[in-house]
């Protein structure tokens, strides 16, 4: 079994659930849920400024900021 990780929060998705969205240049998403959806590709957020995503949480511990 293949484990996907969702491409905007990086929580690991469930066989079966989520959604997979590919763009006309060949790019594969795949998204946890339409909160993830919303936030990458219509409000084109950055997950790295998202605060309840996991890449905001590991560089919040790397740079030892509080």
């Amino acid at each position: 079994m293949i484990k996907v990780k969702c491409s905007f929060c990086r929580n690991e998705i469930e066989k079966s659930t989520g959604k997979m969205y590919v763009k006309a240049d060949g790019k594969i998403f795949y998204f946890c849920s339409g909160r993830c959806e919303k936030n990458m590709l219509k409000l084109k957020r950055k997950p790295r400024e998202t605060k309840w995503t996991q890449e905001y949480q590991d560089i919040k511990k790397g740079s030892g900021v509080k």
